[in-house]
């Protein structure tokens, strides 16, 4: 089956794209609100000494710094209002999924449809500004500590949380417009714009260390086509999926039949999607980036340096081990076999060959549990690829792993919406021709 972005290419027609004025609009307003988002990046936080700030950030490069500055468009890096990204938004999010499978009151939500959604959602930002003030106090008492504040005290503290809190607040309710008024997924763009302002910068170090005769030049034509090759490969996985045939039966209602059409039950290759990475590289970047602090000091936090620096044996096997954890436990949160199996019997479906109720959901676990087996194994390559480059050719981060993951599946969707929009738009062609060919 062709992808979105397949099908685009092949039935686009340009004079349709031009006159779709709804699908304008949302693609320039979610330029406008990427801008928007770009511009903040650059936004310092007052009475904060960049200078001193900027020759700590790269005394600690490579740890959890960096992890948190590729998220957030380099805005950490230079200290800006937008420091925290949409990074607690992102948390929030998780753990409220994660609740909902726990707390019988929450799972109750979910079922209530479109106003049991709108109270998650609210939950959820109330949750985001709680992380958000928790987050943005350690960084003020690490900006404290340090001497970094021009004038410490009680007013640089608040000063600062509520310009993070706010600034935080508002991606959030940027991403939410561009969902709503815009195209694609708003909080994945914006961390997809962050990525992305970042490569520029990365494919220029690359270039750079070429020049210098630290790489050859075959080797960087070699990695270019790595990435190339990844990011077809990420596709390719991120598309395949399994689909079980559910057949309905035939149902008489007076003298029609009704029913016996068949249908399919699609389980994506990759259902936890890139929460197991995420969670893998902040978990593993803490102890780093602690130990990182106290090296000067003492011999064991050296050691614990050495031992999980990037491309050291164990990293990569905490970070796999991580992956496969994460990747397990959040396919089990977001598929039940259970409750599919019992919509199924509920609706007349069943998966032939197999009983409804108990047995089907059985089988449905079976078969997602050989597939998050393979979706697993595919993430733990892709994440481990970036860290063995990084840590033999100084590669930069941004060419694989979880950001080439987080930058194709936007792209993919993106797309897919895009596609979306301009099919309607031709359907609505279509019908408002044939109404009026009816009229004559």
């Amino acid at each position: 089956m062709a992808s979105a972005a397949e099908q685009l290419a092949a039935n686009i027609n340009w004079g349709s794209f031009s006159r779709a004025s709804e699908l304008k609009k949302r693609i320039w307003f979610t330029l406008f609100a990427l801008i928007v988002y770009r511009l903040g990046t650059y936004i310092p936080i007052p009475g904060i000494d960049q200078t001193e700030f900027s020759r700590m950030f790269n005394q600690n490069a490579g740890g959890f710094f960096s992890f948190v500055n590729a998220w957030t468009g380099g805005a950490f890096g230079r200290m800006t209002i937008f420091a925290l990204n949409v990074i607690p938004y992102i948390t929030a999010s998780i753990v409220m999924q994660i609740l909902s499978t726990i707390s019988s009151n929450l799972g109750e939500l979910k079922k209530e449809g479109e106003i049991g959604r709108k109270k998650i959602n609210q939950y959820t930002r109330y949750l985001t500004v709680a992380l958000t003030a928790m987050q943005a106090s350690f960084i003020v008492s690490f900006l404290e500590a340090n001497n970094m504040a021009i004038d410490p005290g009680w007013l640089f503290r608040i000063s600062t949380i509520i310009t993070l809190v706010g600034a935080t607040i508002f991606l959030m309710w940027l991403g939410e417009q561009i969902t709503a008024r815009g195209i694609g997924n708003g909080i994945s763009l914006i961390i997809f714009a962050g990525i992305v302002a970042n490569l520029p910068m990365a494919l220029a170090q690359l270039l750079e260390s070429g020049r210098t005769g630290v790489l050859s030049t075959f080797l960087i034509i070699g990695f270019l086509l790595l990435a190339i090759l990844v990011v077809t490969f990420i596709v390719f996985m991120e598309r395949a999926q399994r689909r079980l045939i559910v057949q309905y039966p035939k149902r008489q209602v007076g003298q029609k039949m009704y029913g016996g059409e068949s249908s399919h039950l699609p389980l994506k290759l990759n259902t936890s999607g890139v929460i197991p990475p995420i969670f893998a590289s902040a978990l593993l970047m803490v102890p780093v980036t602690l130990a990182g602090f106290g090296a000067a000091e003492s011999e064991f936090m050296r050691d614990i340096l050495s031992y999980l620096g990037h491309g050291k044996p164990l990293y990569i096997a905490l970070y796999v081990f991580l992956i496969v954890f994460f990747g397990f436990f959040y396919t089990a949160i977001v598929f039940n076999p259970e409750e599919t199996a019992s919509n199924l019997k509920r609706n007349g479906g069943f998966i032939p060959g197999i009983r409804p109720g108990k047995n089907t959901a059985e089988y449905l676990d079976k078969v997602l549990t050989r597939l998050t087996v393979i979706g697993v194994a595919y993430l733990a390559g892709i994440c481990i690829l970036p860290e063995i480059l990084i840590s033999q050719y100084s590669i930069p981060f941004y060419f694989g792993g979880t950001s080439l993951l987080i930058v194709v599946t936007v792209m993919m969707d993106t797309v897919a919406q895009i596609h979306s929009h301009l099919m309607a738009f031709q359907y609505e062609g279509l019908i408002k021709k044939a109404k009026l060919r009816g009229r004559r």
